[in-house]
């Protein structure tokens, strides 16, 4: 496929063009998803449009649902036309890459199955596709285990000509023990260098940024520690609900959803030392470090340290909407939390005695990602007695979604004759800057996992490391009395309990409401 839609984001600011990825044939478990649609398959027709894509590259999905290739090719058309993730759909590219699309039905829990996968397989590398296979599993995490033991006995975890990687989607596991279990399960099959544990909050732009921004501005870097920073404040807000995801969301809740993963990979990206190389384990080992800085709550700690929350009605978009006990499959006495609060210490040299604030919650004012560093006051002594003796603390915002890019608060005098301050900021946007925000994550991640890069994927020992912080919470709030739910409004900032815990020495949330 040879037609390029548009300047292609992974090159465009970049001296030499980007890699394309190796070879390979991705089979997908899970193919008849919401992930495959609206995220899997958009990011690799936008990969074979602007040439990322290696000409023998093919998807094979796979799905309990019959049908044949062409109608599987129908339907992902219908979903790629219309999905945000397609950045310039066209028919004629499109039937150039869905030549690359196969379907092959089948239920995984059969022990048959994967001989008959093996079959397809060798029969599709004996009509000219590529010995590389890419497994990606987008399935629940209950099922990730039995999958990855299945390719196991029908040899499929092996190739004699090429190398076999495995892709698994969060969440890895529901608690410490299950991950324990699931990455024995993987280390028996698969070399832990072949698999790759996606967390698409690391194919972020900004994301990826947080290491330039810290480690390549001699500006920032010898701030960035407990004698500068009071506090820091990580936030992931939507505003949609569960959409139509309410048993996963019953079985998961905001705590095991966003901060067992994305939020406290987020935390240690600004957290961790410089790593000795810019490569995985260098980077990874950092992560790691500052995980384990992190000691587990009792139950008295989070009962202080954690805040609980659940939306009951209210107004989103100017519409009424129901609460979660009133979503379609949530059952009317749900204690399950749409919105987590904690406070996180890292006892460290570089970091004891800062908290780190982290939010997350469904149906909040407006959707936003973002990190703020929030620096110590200066001495006022200077300004006291003046209209504006206490002037504001600079804050480095570091923005992931929607828009973007950093920003740094500061102080300025206002101009006339009194002394009177202003805070400003000074904001740098990746769109302004360079005329694309850069490609989707779920592509960057893709592309990585086909070139054999794993620096932006998990390692066992990381996923293991953030389960021994997540899970001691989980089991303080079985032990502890559950909320009164619903405790906030949709379309509010979330429960009043939340404003309490970060509220000392006169901190507070940035205000989600515009």
């Amino acid at each position: 496929m040879s037609a390029v839609i548009e300047v292609n984001p992974l090159e465009q600011f970049s001296p030499e063009p980007p890699t394309p990825g190796d070879s390979c044939l991705l089979i997908i478990f899970g193919a008849s998803g919401d992930l495959t649609r609206r995220k899997l398959i958009p990011g690799l027709y936008n990969l074979a449009c602007v040439g990322c894509m290696n000409p023998q590259f093919e998807v094979l999905g796979v799905g309990r649902t019959p049908m044949t290739s062409e109608e599987f090719r129908t339907k992902l058309r219908e979903s790629a036309s219309k999905s945000g993730g397609t950045r310039d759909f066209n028919d004629g590219h499109w039937r150039e890459f869905e030549n690359r699309l196969h379907y092959f039905a089948g239920d995984i829990n059969d022990d048959q199955f994967y001989s008959r996968l093996r079959d397809q397989l060798d029969k599709m590398q004996s009509g000219g596709s590529s010995p590389n296979r890419l497994f990606y599993v987008s399935t629940p995490a209950s099922v990730a285990g039995p999958v990855v033991e299945g390719l196991a006995r029908a040899g499929l975890n092996r190739t004699a000509q090429g190398w076999t990687r495995i892709i698994l989607e969060k969440p890895f596991g529901h608690d410490l023990e299950s991950a324990l279990q699931l990455n024995d399960v993987v280390h028996k099959v698969f070399d832990e260098k072949d698999v790759y544990r996606i967390d698409h909050y690391l194919g972020k732009e900004t994301v990826q940024n947080i290491l330039v921004f810290r480690f390549g501005n001699s500006l920032f870097e010898p701030v960035w520690n407990r004698n500068y920073i009071d506090h820091v404040e990580i936030t992931a807000a939507e505003a949609v609900g569960v959409e139509g995801r309410a048993s996963f969301y019953e079985e998961t809740g905001a705590l095991r959803d966003m901060v067992a993963n994305h939020l406290l990979q987020l935390l240690a990206l600004t957290a961790m030392e410089p790593p000795i190389a810019f490569d995985a384990d260098s980077v990874r080992e950092q992560k790691v470090q500052v995980f384990r800085s992190i000691p587990p709550m009792t139950v008295e700690e989070a009962s202080k340290r954690t805040v609980r929350g659940q939306y009951g009605p209210g107004q989103a978009g100017g519409k009424p909407v129901p609460g979660y006990r009133e979503e379609p499959h949530v059952k009317a006495s749900s204690t399950t939390e749409t919105y987590v609060a904690v406070e996180f210490q890292v006892h460290n040299w570089r970091w004891a005695g800062v908290p780190f604030y982290i939010r997350t919650g469904k149906r909040l004012p407006r959707q936003v990602s973002e990190i703020r560093v929030h620096f110590k006051r200066t001495p006022q002594a200077l300004f006291a007695g003046t209209p504006h003796e206490q002037l504001g603390p600079n804050v480095i915002t570091l923005r992931i979604q929607p828009d973007d890019g950093i920003s740094i608060a500061f102080d300025v005098k206002r101009p006339g004759d009194h002394m009177r301050a202003l805070t400003v900021d000074a904001n740098f946007s990746y769109e302004s800057a360079f005329g694309s925000k850069g490609p989707p994550a779920y592509e960057t991640l893709l592309l990585d996992s086909m070139r054999g890069d794993p620096i932006l994927f998990t390692r066992r020992d990381e996923v293991e490391a953030e389960w021994r912080i997540i899970t001691p919470i989980e089991e303080a709030w079985a032990k502890l009395p559950a909320p009164v739910f619903p405790n906030y409004a949709a379309g509010s900032d979330g429960p009043a309990e939340a404003d309490a815990l970060i509220g000392a020495d006169r901190r507070a949330w940035r205000k989600l409401a515009v």
